[in-house]
């Protein structure tokens, strides 16, 4: 079924045109690099996998509880609103806000994936091309993952959010060629990672807690290629310009912080728009879900040498400062292991079947021969 079937609103045309800016850049040196940047780029090549085999699309999904949401977790619980719902109602919203949320999760994807051939064009450096090229790959496979679990399994999308569009226009029109890294790399998917993370760690559902995992596992490279490039390079850097991309940061972590409350959902449901705001800032779990959103921008920022007064600052005034002491390495790792263990208990219990299945041909064999 077309994509433009399933949309709860319109979505408007079906291209958005980014007006590209910038030079794109070749390097003559092909035999020198950084061994830590080729180190991720052979991981990267090594880590390579198909979303058709690796994830089981024959597990079943309620379309009307996808991520098995408790009703607490739900911005209308408590409401007037919830208390007039039936429990045919209560399933449609649980399906809009994961719709929602995975849509954006798809519409992130793609432009991560414009934004690394993006770095590819127009980065000096042939071993950060190298790589980039390697997470081109991966963010076609996460949005064709995405698209396949929104279309086959929940049924409904979601165009893309404003603040999300704002973010991924600004850093894709920008010429200078740190700001792809800067707005995708350490902004968007730092956000997309924590938000992954949350509902990876929370669903009860086989099938999300599979895709999360697995495109964690790729997505922990994708932050550590642009802390190790952006590091490098932000050292050299004046402190007007330095400010530049401070400010960059304090006014994208904004737009996604307003970016989460999922108002065009509440929308839906006949609620005005100055209403479904104020729901969503009274939500408590929407307070937690956005200190936990930048658990993965703050030390992340801080580590790439963007820690000025202004800065700082932004993040006490957000309450999100005391993030920056966190071990983005520990976290990384984790995502790793998370999806190593998921495999290993996969594997593990599908050969459980196939001895029991040989077992129970051998005895039979063994009774028919009697």
């Amino acid at each position: 079924m077309p994509t433009y079937d399933l949309y709860a609103n319109d979505p408007g045309d079906p291209h958005w045109q980014v007006p590209a800016s910038g030079a794109a850049r070749f390097s003559w040196e092909y035999d020198e690099g950084r061994d830590r940047l080729l180190a991720l780029y052979q991981k990267g090549k090594d880590k390579q996998w198909d979303g058709q085999k690796r994830i089981d699309w024959d597990l079943e999904v309620d379309p009307y509880d996808p991520l098995g949401t408790p009703e607490e977790a739900m911005t209308l619980y408590g409401t007037r609103h919830w208390d007039r719902m039936t429990e045919r109602d209560k399933g449609e919203l649980r399906q809009h806000f994961a719709s929602w949320q995975f849509s954006q999760f798809l519409h992130g994807e793609q432009g991560a994936m414009i934004c690394a051939a993006r770095i590819v064009e127009s980065v000096p450096d042939l071993d950060a091309k190298f790589y980039s090229a390697t997470q081109t790959m991966d963010e076609a496979r996460h949005a064709e993952i995405y698209a396949r679990f929104l279309h086959e399994k929940i049924q409904l999308v979601y165009p893309i959010n404003d603040n999300l569009q704002s973010l991924l226009g600004d850093t894709l029109r920008d010429s200078r060629w740190d700001m792809p890294y800067l707005g995708m790399q350490v902004l968007i998917e730092g956000l997309a990672l924590a938000a992954f993370g949350m509902i990876r760690d929370t669903t009860d559902k086989p099938l999300p807690k599979q895709i999360l995992a697995y495109v964690m596992q790729d997505e922990a490279r994708h932050v550590a290629f642009g802390r190790m490039a952006l590091r490098d390079y932000y050292k050299q850097l004046t402190d007007a310009e330095l400010r530049e991309r401070e400010e960059f940061v304090i006014e994208g972590c904004h737009l996604m912080r307003d970016r989460l409350r999922g108002v065009e959902v509440l929308e839906n449901f006949g609620i005005p728009r100055a209403e479904a705001e104020e729901l969503s800032e009274r939500s408590e779990f929407l307070q937690l879900f956005r200190q936990l959103l930048f658990s993965r921008i703050v030390p992340c920022v801080k580590d790439i040498g963007l820690w000025g007064k202004r800065l700082q600052q932004a993040y006490v005034d957000m309450g999100v400062f005391e993030m920056g002491n966190s071990n983005l390495d520990l976290l990384m790792a984790q995502d790793e292991e998370i999806a190593e263990k998921l495999d290993a208990e996969r594997f593990a219990a599908e050969e459980r079947e196939r001895v029991a299945e040989v077992e129970e041909a051998i005895k039979e064999g063994r009774s028919l021969a009697g």
